[in-house]
Order: C-alpha cells, then sequence, then structure tokens
C-alpha cells in the first residue's frame, strides 16, 4: 500500500504489511495525538478556575440570604442567577468567532488555516524553522560548472553525472533536472542495470549501468561530499585539497554535489545493493547556483521586528547556508552539525540550541529532536517543511506550516498552509494570528475584571442592603445584554504595539489582572450603592439605577482594557463602537418602556441619571488610570526577571 511504481521492473518481497510497514510506523507516528497546545492548556485553566470560583460565590451567595431571612426560595433563585451572570457562557462563541473571522482574514493573505486552534499558536510563535532551499531561495536551480578533484572545468564529471540523471526514476529531484537541462549527451549506447535509491543515511544515490559498445558495466555515485569521501579511494592528502576545492565552491554560494564512479564485474545479475558503494573513483564536484530570494532579506528583518527568530535545519553545507544567511542579513549566532548532534545527550543540546542560528547536514530525526529540545526550552516553535523528510518536524512544532505544492501527507500533517512559499506570506500570517490572540484575550479580560466585579459586589451587598440589590430577571437581563455587547469584539482593531512581541497567555498576571481591576469594579459598585441609598429610593429605582450602572461600566470597560496602551492610540472598530453603544443606550431607556415593568424598572429622574453618568466616566478614568501604572510594572517586573536569568546563565 502506498507504493508508486513510476517505472522499470522488479520481483517483490513482502516483508511486512500495515502497520509493520516504514509507511505504516510513519501514519502511527503522525496519528498520534499532539500535546496540547499552550492557549489550550490555559482554556482549560480558566475554566476550572472560573468553575471553582462560581461554585463558591454561589454557595456564599445563597447561605448568606438565607441566613439573613430572604427566604430559602429566593436566595437559591438569586444564587443561580449570580452563578449565570459570572459563567463566561459566550467564551467558547467568541474564541470561535475571533478563529474563524482571523482564518478568513488570513486567507486573504494566502495564508489557509487547517486548524483553527493553531492561529493561537502561531501568534506565540517565537521560533521558526525552516529548510534554506525554497524558502531563502529561490528553488531555481541551476547547474553552472563540473570540476575535477583539482579544480578544473571536467567533461568527464558531467558526462558521468548527466549519465546518473537520465537513469534515476526515483522522486524528482531539482539538482538532477538541472544537470539534464545543462547539456544534452548521446547516451543511447548505455543501459540501465540497477539503481540504489537515495536515503538520508547514506546520503547518496547510485546507478549501475552498462557500455553496449565496450560491454563494460559501471557504478556511478553521486551525493553529499563527505558521504562520498567515505567511499572513495582518497588519501588524507588528497581529500585535504578535495575538501579545499568543496568548501571554495561552498564559499562562492553554490550547492555542491559530489561525483564517484568504478567499473565492475559484468554477471548475470541485475540486483545490486550499498555494499558495492566502496572502492570508488572520486571524479569531482558539481556546483549549482541557487540564488537568495529578492524578499526574504526584507521579510527576516519584519519577523525579527515581530520577535520571531528564524533557525536554518538544511542538509545542506553549513558553508553554503552561512553564505546564504550572509547575503540576507540574517545574523548567524552559532553553526551545529548533523555530526556534532549525534554525540550530544539532549541537555547538552538544550544548552546550545538556543544560541544557534543554522544546523546543517542534518536528518529528519535530528531535524524533530531539535524542535522537541526548543520546546523544552519554552518556546513556542513553528516549522516550514514540504517534503516527506518534514513530517516528523511539522507534527513535533506547536505550529506545522506547510506549502501547497507540498507532499500530500505534509499537508495533511500541517496545521497551516501557505499558499506562496514566502516568508513575507508567513509575516502577515503571523500578525493576523496575534490580532485574533489579542481580541480572544479582551473578552477573558472583561470577565475577570467588571463582570468579576459586579457579581462579587452582589455577594456582598445583602449585607448591606434590606433588599436584593436586583432581582434575578435583571441580573440575567444583565447578563444578556452584556453578552450581545461583546460579539463584535472579534472584529475590533488592535494596536501594533500590542502585537508587535510574540503573545503569550500569562495566567498569573491574569489572576493579578483580575484582583486589581475585580477590586475597582466592586469599589465603584459600592459607591452607587451608597449614592443611591443616601437618596431613599424605592427597591425598584435602586435596582434600576444600579443595573444601569452596572451594564453602562461592564460595556464601557472594553475600551479602556483592550489595549496595554493609551486608550486614544488605537480607536477600536466600528462595530464594536455600534454595539457597545446601542447596548448602553437600549438599557438606559428601557425603564422609560412598557417592556421596562416586566422586568421591575423604575422610571428613573434626570438629576439621579446626572450621578449615575459621574460615577461611569469616574470608573473609566481610574480603570485608565491604574491600567497604565499595572503595565508600566508588569514591564518593570518582567525586565527584572530577564536581567535575573541573565545573571543566572553568566
Amino acid at each position: 500500500m502506498s507504493t508508486s511504481v513510476v517505472i522499470g521492473y522488479a520481483k517483490v518481497l513482502v516483508l511486512r504489511t500495515g502497520a509493520q510497514t516504514e509507511f505504516g510506523k510513519l501514519f502511527e507516528h503522525i496519528q498520534i495525538k499532539e500535546p496540547e497546545a499552550n492557549f489550550e492548556i490555559n482554556i482549560k485553566k480558566f475554566s476550572f478556575f472560573m468553575a471553582k470560583l462560581i461554585r463558591f460565590m454561589t454557595v456564599f451567595v445563597f447561605l448568606s440570604n438565607t441566613i439573613l431571612g430572604r427566604g430559602v426560595l429566593n436566595s437559591f433563585v438569586f444564587a443561580v442567577a449570580i452563578a449565570v451572570g459570572l459563567t463566561p457562557e459566550l467564551l467558547p462563541v467568541i474564541i470561535s468567532v475571533s478563529l474563524a473571522y482571523g482564518a478568513k482574514k488570513m486567507s486573504k493573505k494566502e495564508v489557509v488555516i487547517r486548524n483553527l486552534s493553531s492561529i493561537e499558536n502561531f501568534g506565540s510563535m517565537n521560533i521558526l524553522c525552516t529548510d534554506k532551499t525554497g524558502t531563502l531561495t529561490e528553488n531555481r536551480i541551476t547547474l553552472i560548472k563540473c570540476i575535477d578533484a583539482q579544480g578544473k572545468e571536467s567533461e568527464e564529471v558531467l558526462f558521468y553525472s548527466y549519465l546518473s540523471s537520465i537513469f534515476r526514476t526515483s522522486r524528482k529531484n531539482p539538482l538532477d533536472e538541472a544537470i539534464k537541462e545543462h547539456k544534452k549527451f548521446d547516451t543511447s549506447y548505455f543501459k540501465k542495470i540497477d539503481e540504489i535509491p537515495f536515503d538520508f543515511e547514506r546520503k547518496r544515490d547510485s546507478i549501475v549501468a552498462q557500455n553496449t559498445k565496450t560491454n563494460e558495466r559501471i557504478l556511478i555515485t553521486k551525493g553529499a561530499p563527505e558521504d562520498i569521501y567515505k567511499i572513495s579511494k582518497i588519501n588524507e592528502k588528497e581529500k585535504e585539497q578535495i575538501q579545499k576545492e568543496f568548501e571554495k565552491l561552498s564559499a562562492d554560494g553554490f550547492r555542491v554535489l559530489a561525483v564517484a564512479f568504478k567499473k565492475i564485474p559484468v554477471e548475470d545479475k541485475n540486483i545490486y545493493d550499498v555494499s558495492y558503494e566502496n572502492d570508488m573513483n572520486f571524479l569531482g564536484f558539481c556546483a549549482f547556483f541557487d540564488p537568495p530570494k529578492k524578499t526574504a532579506g526584507e521579510a527576516i528583518l519584519e519577523l525579527k521586528n515581530l520577535g520571531v527568530e528564524i533557525k536554518i535545519l538544511t542538509g545542506d553545507s553549513e558553508i553554503l547556508t552561512q553564505k546564504v544567511c550572509k547575503e540576507l542579513n540574517l545574523e548567524v549566532k552559532g553553526v551545529l552539525l548533523g555530526k556534532e548532534i549525534e554525540n550530544l545527550k539532549d541537555e547538552d543540546l538544550k544548552i546550545k540550541a538556543e544560541n544557534i542560528t543554522i544546523f546543517a547536514r542534518v536528518t529528519p530525526t535530528q531535524k524533530e529532536r531539535i524542535i522537541q529540545i526548543l520546546k523544552q526550552k519554552g518556546n513556542a516553535v513553528g516549522y516550514l517543511g514540504d517534503g516527506i523528510n518534514d513530517l516528523g518536524a511539522l507534527k513535533a512544532a506547536d505550529v506545522g506550516i506547510s506549502v501547497n505544492n507540498a507532499v500530500d501527507v505534509c499537508k495533511e500533517v500541517a496545521d497551516i498552509i501557505l499558499l506562496r512559499h514566502s516568508l513575507r506570506v508567513l509575516k502577515d500570517g503571523i500578525i493576523e494570528g496575534r490580532k485574533t490572540f489579542e481580541n480572544t484575550m479582551k473578552y477573558i479580560k472583561m470577565v475577570f475584571s467588571s463582570n468579576f466585579g459586579n457579581m462579587f459586589s452582589m455577594m456582598f451587598a445583602p449585607y448591606f442592603l434590606p433588599f436584593l440589590p436586583m432581582k434575578p430577571s435583571q441580573i440575567l437581563l444583565n447578563n444578556f445584554l452584556y453578552d450581545l455587547s461583546q460579539t463584535t469584539i472579534p472584529t475590533d482593531n488592535v494596536s501594533y504595539k500590542d502585537i508587535k512581541k510574540p503573545v503569550k497567555w500569562n495566567f498569573k498576571e491574569l489572576l493579578f489582572f483580575m484582583l486589581v481591576f475585580g477590586l475597582i469594579s466592586s469599589i465603584f459598585d459600592f459607591i452607587t450603592f451608597f449614592v443611591l441609598k443616601s437618596l431613599s429610593l424605592s427597591e425598584e429605582m435602586f435596582q434600576t439605577g444600579w443595573f444601569i450602572e452596572s451594564l453602562a461600566t461592564q460595556v464601557f470597560v472594553i475600551y479602556i482594557i483592550r489595549s496595554k496602551y493609551s486608550t486614544f492610540k488605537s480607536l477600536p472598530s466600528f462595530a464594536v463602537i455600534l454595539g457597545t453603544f446601542l447596548v448602553v443606550a437600549f438599557s438606559w431607556i428601557l425603564p422609560y418602556l412598557t417592556i421596562g415593568k416586566y422586568f421591575y424598572f423604575e422610571q428613573l429622574p434626570f438629576n439621579i441619571l446626572k450621578m449615575i453618568i459621574i460615577i461611569v466616566l469616574s470608573y473609566l478614568l481610574v480603570v485608565e488610570l491604574v491600567k497604565i501604572i499595572f503595565y508600566k510594572n508588569i514591564i518593570k517586573s518582567k525586565h527584572h526577571e530577564d536581567d535575573f536569568r541573565a545573571s543566572q546563565l553568566e
């Protein structure tokens, strides 16, 4: 199953089937459930926290009102209304709508989202691991020259490379295509005997061909230079000279393929294996050029400004990769080779990996291991890949990113698919991902601040008031109108300042946010209680006054907490402005309508409305001032934490 016969003939011996085959093992591996991402973990944490809080507050309110003689049934109904008011029942809707809206906007930026929850991870991503070819380069490979071991142009190297390329029948390779396009040779007097395909352990492939004129049989091998050295008859001095030629080509920006061949006995056999790849004659090198993408340099700078570090995981030479990085102004902090990674324990690799930009000559297994190590260090890691050898890495990454022309199985595993193989497309997607994350967090912050504060006030209101501060039906109406005003949040504008760095959910910061802003909300609720109580209002008028104050503060606080920076520097979307003002306007008009009587509302005189307006405006002003102080202290504490970590590392 899943084996494609392209050309040729074969006798097949079936050794394993189904999940026991290599392909089956691969699918078993990619079908393993992925570990929960940071956002999913914190959504659960938030939900469990709210469930505990609601349980406690519901029981507390029920017992308090029962003890105070408000009646068991009334106390129970009021407690249930409090529980409903506290429950962020719109959270799944807000998250789903935000993600869907974000996915729609990202599709216009040529980014297709396969897994909606990956948008949040996309916004959190601070390390992007990618191959060099097609991302940093044009993937438009051209053969420039073929040279021998002494560095002289060689027709012989070109001929044997061409012969190998035209007989190669495994997966299409751009290097072979470049060789075939460079120059045509008459190879009609050669016939193919067998093929030893490429694999990532040997990093080479071989062709067995027979010259029908001379009846000679030859083995031609092409591959990574260091792997061709291993099977060639060269001494240390020759190897040193050959290596210098290779390094010179790589330093000039060429992708290099080494070529070797040998004559083998003519036998009555048509099947050969890797044991024949030995004692070969080293012929020379084929030098290819894949120009750096013109847009890649700008995109790298833009990603850096967004707080995303790029790491290159490639099977190519480290010298060539460094050359490409230099041309694109990508700072190379360090280089690590696949053979060095083999000898490193996970703890040692964990220390090194953070300060390495280029991982060269790496195998698919090593790519996956590098990503796992980076994740263990607390990074949100993305991986951009399009080949079968990228499957493990795509699966291991927090965000698996592939391209439209990738192999099908890669697109199945990937969370995000780019319609164009470009870092610029990726940059646009990251920005939209961060906007989606920020808009989701706005609702959560509102639940944690004013909504919680108002419900908290209701817990203790019975100790100050001879009646309930709001009737259960009024609490439920308040909750419905409040939720209705928040449905426009996914469309809100986001300040660039809020998304210029990777966005992460900080649960401790949110709890601190709840304590600070929930307390402010409660303080203003109690101010409203005392103001209304001092006016000796009837029960219905008091409840009406607190209803409109409570809803106005809950809804309008979105303008303050929607950004960490000054409210006036980032304007909300038209939909948010329209939605919030319509809801608050309706709630303030409701007591003067006939329907208001069904909710036990009473008409309030203008002087009381004026006092409530002053309280609401004062509340918003205080929240704005506290917000500025709050985030300044958060930023300072983060700087102190970073300095402490740096000193510990030193």
